[in-house]
């Protein structure tokens, strides 16, 4: 059997690449119409409906759309910090390579490593965006 084979029998959904459990806060941010509906409704099916960037909830994930031109991304990522618990994650959703809007990985990491964040993964999170998780360093504090 060859590994593509056994991974197919074990496929795991989006939203469990995403780490997402039943019943998390998972705040969005930067929705516009060009996101990934499919994956939207993924994942709120999984965790129920998704807060907007308003709340006053502390969150357990941030689901941050991001495009070229959407403003400071460093700012961004600050905002989306605040209401983050301490082991809470930022996932960061771009434009693949080609894509309208496309943002190169070192402008991902750069702005992540400014706002105390780190690049622990990637995944393919449809047709059209990819997804980075972004994590606070272990042991380090949140300000």
């Amino acid at each position: 059997m060859s590994a593509t084979a056994g991974q197919a029998d074990g496929v795991r959904s989006l939203a469990d690449r995403f780490g997402f459990e039943p019943n998390m806060v998972v705040m969005e941010m930067g929705y516009d119409d060009d996101v990934d509906e499919d994956l939207r409704d993924t994942l709120t099916e999984r965790v129920g409906e998704l807060v907007d960037e308003d709340t006053d909830e502390v969150v357990d994930a941030v689901l941050l759309w991001y495009r070229d031109g959407d403003g400071d991304l460093f700012e961004l990522l600050t905002d989306a910090l605040g209401p983050l618990a301490g082991n809470g994650v930022v996932w960061l959703l771009a434009p693949k390579a080609g894509r309208d809007g496309h943002v190169e990985p070192s402008e991902i990491s750069e702005s992540a490593q400014t706002a105390g964040l780190q690049q622990t993964s990637t995944v393919n999170a449809g047709k059209d965006w990819t997804g980075a998780r972004l994590v606070s360093p272990r042991g380090a504090k949140k300000k």
